[in-house]
């Protein structure tokens, strides 16, 4: 299977926005501040789900492939080759051989080999005796059979199904090569790359810190002598930087559309680029736990929700409604508007709540009698928010919300325990793909599906759309699963968030991606200053 047909198979072929990487010369020089969050719950890319590791953590290593840092788009016609030199498909579409670049070392000097992309994946996969302490993403690497060497600069994936998007995926930058010589425990106290940086320092509630890999094997680059990523846990402190000039980019999925509107009330040169994401706050249930085990009461709470109120009252205008995938026209596979309206809570908001009461009633509940329950989240602005204004949602089909606020150094442990009835958990997807949505967060037995859902028929045809090759074929068979997923509540999307993307003017290169995971190399980005 050519890349091209590949390209075809996941009709990814979309338009552009955005500014045109920069015509000016570059210039070297200058360390890249950035404004972070939280701190990395470790360092390991392959361990964590969040920017707050792989945003810091990308710019030290390299991928097998990647998505073009100046391409703002990702699509199979953007994936540009890293570590390897060309790959192909074998007839079949059940095998796909790469063969790897020469002269590569990592930043300790050692060699890249093929054994590095096998001992990564082996890994990631979780057949190695090697383990990392969580892996959220082990259910993307799940149709591997076999990987494969030949030499030194020679290594085939083998599948147990064609899977035409498994290309796509090695190019998000949750698919870095790690070094064979390093064990998962140390990856998540330091980090030995490739890549255009080298790991210097990390201080917790301080900053993480890089420095130019002066030994890069792409000639020239990168421009920057390194990289910060101050820790700044305070959203008005954050703003205040970069009013201030202290940082010079604020992480995208930070970029929200109040937070754009704060920063520019208080500056005038703060320029922002406006773009679609795959980030939004879904609600997630306890799944095994009573009463949102049981999908009645699910059903009941989107029903309640005003989803475009909600894109009006919270995000100010900065999202799109959408369902399970990203929505049409913005994303490759999500239903539009116009296919959401027959969908359970995306219809007549009024004719939907009068539902939810006639099941709350057939359920024992009543205006006088509600059900209480809790909504757990971070002590974070953006998502309290959302907890709050979704509380009050719920009181219109007699349902009493207590919110729950969690320390961020508590909060991801609770949620990975599912030590919750409902948790407000914003979430990035790591591509515009199926695949890699379906897997991630809804397949049976997947850490990242927080709710715990399984569906073993919805399983199946996830598993059928995956290897379907014919692009119409496969986005009738996905709009049907989306459909499925939303009636029986997996988890409820209020909406899909706009990014607002906040940079210095000096800033050159940083192209904003509609995935906010896959474009933190920072090879190409230079200071205008």
């Amino acid at each position: 299977m050519s890349r091209c047909m590949l390209a075809l198979f996941l009709g990814l072929a979309l338009a552009l926005w955005g500014p045109a990487p920069s015509a000016f010369a570059q210039k070297y020089g200058g360390i890249w501040q950035v404004a972070l969050p939280g701190n990395p719950p470790s360092l390991s890319i392959h361990d964590e789900g969040t920017w707050y590791t792989s945003g810091p953590m990308q710019p030290v290593y390299n991928n097998l492939v990647y998505y073009d840092p100046l391409k703002p788009r990702e699509s199979v016609q953007t994936i540009i080759p890293e570590l390897t030199e060309s790959w192909a498909w074998s007839a079949d579409g059940k095998s796909i051989a790469f063969g790897l670049r020469a002269g590569v070392k990592f930043h300790d000097g050692k060699p890249f080999t093929s054994k590095d992309v096998k001992s990564t994946f082996d890994i990631a996969r979780g057949v190695s005796t090697q383990r990392t302490k969580l892996n959220p993403r082990k259910a993307w690497w799940a149709n591997i059979s076999a990987i494969e060497t030949e030499g030194d600069l020679a290594v085939t994936f083998r599948l147990k199904r064609p899977q035409p998007a498994l290309v796509a995926m090695l190019a998000s930058g949750y698919a870095p090569v790690m070094p064979a010589h390093r064990t998962p425990a140390e990856w998540r106290v330091g980090a030995l790359g490739t890549g255009p940086f080298r790991f210097k320092e990390y201080q917790r509630d301080r900053f993480v810190e890089l420095q130019r890999n002066p030994d890069y094997w792409v000639a020239g680059r990168p421009y920057l002598d390194g990289a910060r990523y101050n820790v700044i846990n305070s959203q008005a402190s954050r703003i205040a930087a970069m009013i201030a000039q202290q940082v010079d980019v604020d992480i995208p999925s930070d970029t929200i559309k109040p937070v754009r509107d704060s920063i520019a009330a208080g500056s005038s040169t703060v320029v922002f680029v406006e773009s679609p994401s795959t980030g939004h706050p879904p609600v997630h249930f306890n799944a095994k736990k009573a009463p949102f085990n049981d999908p009645q009461f699910r059903k009941v709470v989107s029903l309640a929700i005003d989803r475009r109120a909600f894109i009006k009252a919270i995000l100010q205008g900065g999202a799109v409604v959408g369902g399970i995938n990203v929505p049409a026209p913005t994303g490759a596979w999500g239903l539009d508007e116009a296919q959401l309206a027959s969908v359970p809570g995306y219809g007549d908001l009024e004719q939907g709540r009068a539902e939810g009461r006639r099941i709350m009633t057939s359920l024992g509940y009543s205006a006088d009698k509600p059900l209480s329950t809790v909504i757990t989240t971070r002590i974070f602005r953006n998502y309290a928010d959302v907890a709050a204004w979704m509380a009050s949602q719920l009181r219109e089909v007699w349902i009493n919300a207590e919110v729950k606020l969690i320390e961020t150094g508590v909060y991801y442990g609770v949620v990975a325990r599912r030590e919750f009835n409902m948790v407000i958990h914003p979430t990035g997807i790591g591509l515009d793909d199926p695949d890699v949505n379906y897997y991630e967060n809804y397949s049976c037995g997947s850490q990242r599906n927080y709710s715990d859902y399984c569906n073993p028929a919805i399983q199946a045809k996830m598993d059928e759309q995956s290897q379907v090759t014919d692009f119409d074929k496969r986005l009738a068979l996905v709009h049907e699963i989306d459909k499925e997923l939303l009636a029986d509540t997996a988890r409820i999307v209020p909406a899909w968030f706009k990014y607002y993307n906040a940079r210095q003017p000096y800033v050159r290169n940083y192209i904003p991606h509609q995935t906010n995971f896959n474009w933190g190399r920072l090879q190409e980005v230079w200071l205008d200053k």
